[in-house]
């Protein structure tokens, strides 16, 4: 799971560090780059929004195949644009790879008891999210001048070329995850199904399911604050190093790539702390760990956005990245108890929102200056940590009020469970 949603990251970001260059070359203005920024973490809210309950459907295994597959096409085709327009549109298809996070956390919930699936998720989310970091390195500061070497000093063919290499990567990755790997502990769920081990479960009912329960929207706003800052960030970084501090592509590329190295560990401490305080003192445990997480992740940005100087800046970013990290962490810790028979759908809408939040911060760093865009980022943030007292979740603990049913999380003790088919939904099987 973590790894198809690594190269899936590391593809979707690839052109990132390398944006300054086609702009320059393209001589398109900043905003027409933020156009295609904003387009390409947008277009994937509508995957999220579907894979989810396919997921519940189909299982991760055969999705991750077909979307990294297809994801890696567009990305092999970078090299084609000649127009913003066509930087907007290549970048739209790209995106669908960050589809590939809702299976990703969907598998890590069929695989673990709920007891530590804060920490499994937070740990396949995150070095899956660690691409993000490693392709801003790979393609920025090593392959990037690699073929400028070779195109003898043309960055133009350099940044022209270079896509085909985590284009190709991609593809045989996915052919690899459908061959060598399971749906589920008990095995693929087309063989659960043969065997009558599994019940037929209908997409559209599991997504109803999940989209009436109002704790999704508001953990679907949070993971706006905290994934969609990540995503923000993965964009705007070595723009924004370049731009303010006059660094080189390699260079900005290098230092932008340390926010995403942060996921090495910070995701999983998120997860990790969210399972410790739900061992102590339940559900409350989980949503204290992410009400104090945001609420400094959002005062980190607010100082970030005052650093005036390369050192300043570069430790601020280091140590607000790991909040953003863990508090994505902490979200998922509690997502798998929110609807257990429909966790692909409600981790899909969940996932969307974490899009959804970077196309409105990508819309202040295309109006704004860098410093109006942060200070926005960061008051929004701060305001999304108070909403965790809006989440009440059936047989748990609130924030303030409300105890946990034992007797409910005893038999929450399994891995996720299979959506049981019942009459309502008897109509939506097919759908």
């Amino acid at each position: 799971a973590w790894s198809g949603f690594f190269i899936a990251f590391f593809i979707w970001f690839a052109i990132a560090p390398l944006l300054s260059e086609i702009r320059d070359d393209l001589g398109i203005t900043k905003k027409e780059v933020w156009t295609s920024s904003i387009v390409g973490v947008g277009g994937t809210i509508f995957m999220r929004f579907l894979l989810g309950p396919f997921c519940d459907k189909f299982g991760a295994r055969i999705l991750f195949m077909a979307v990294l597959c297809c994801a890696s096409v567009p990305t092999a085709c970078t090299g084609l644009v000649q127009t913003a327009t066509g930087l907007a549109i290549l970048r739209l298809f790209i995106g669908i790879a960050g589809g590939t996070f809702v299976m990703c956390q969907y598998w890590s919930s069929r695989m673990f008891t709920k007891e530590v699936v804060g920490t499994a998720n937070a740990l396949c989310g995150g070095w899956g999210n660690l691409g993000g970091g490693v392709t801003q390195l790979v393609m920025g500061s090593a392959l990037f001048p690699l073929f400028k070497v070779i195109f003898d000093g043309d960055s133009e063919m350099a940044w022209r070329t270079v896509c085909i290499i985590p284009a190709c990567l991609a593809f045989i990755h996915g052919i690899c995850l459908y061959l060598y790997s399971d749906d589920a502990p008990k095995g693929n769920y087309s063989e659960l199904k043969k065997h009558g081990n599994m019940p037929e479960v209908s997409a559209a009912a599991s997504f109803r399911s999940g989209a009436i329960n109002f704790n999704t929207w508001v953990l679907f706003l949070q993971y706006g604050c905290c994934f969609g800052v990540e995503l923000t960030m993965n964009n705007a970084a070595a723009l924004y190093f370049k731009d303010e501090f006059g660094q080189s592509t390699e260079s900005a590329a290098a230092i932008a790539s340390i926010f995403g190295w942060m996921n090495l560990f910070a995701r999983g401490l998120g997860g990790y702390f969210s399972d410790m305080a739900s061992a102590r003192i339940g559900m409350r445990g989980r949503l204290w760990v992410q009400t104090i997480l945001l609420a400094i992740e959002g005062a980190l940005v607010l100082v970030f956005a005052n650093s005036n100087t390369l050192a300043g800046a570069i430790c601020i970013m280091i140590v607000f990245s790991a909040f953003v990290q863990a508090a994505e962490g902490s979200s998922y810790g509690i997502v798998p108890y929110v609807d257990p028979s429909n966790t692909g759908s409600v981790a899909g809408i969940v996932g969307a929102g974490g899009n959804s939040g970077a196309v409105g911060f990508g819309m202040g760093f295309r109006q704004l200056d860098y410093k109006q865009a942060f200070m926005i980022m960061g008051f929004t943030i701060l305001g999304s940590s108070f909403l965790t007292v809006l989440i009440n979740i059936k047989g748990h603990s609130a924030l303030f009020w409300g105890k946990d049913d034992i007797v409910d999380e005893k038999k929450a003790g399994g891995v996720i469970a299979v959506p049981e088919q019942n009459e309502e939904d008897a109509a939506d099987v097919n759908a």
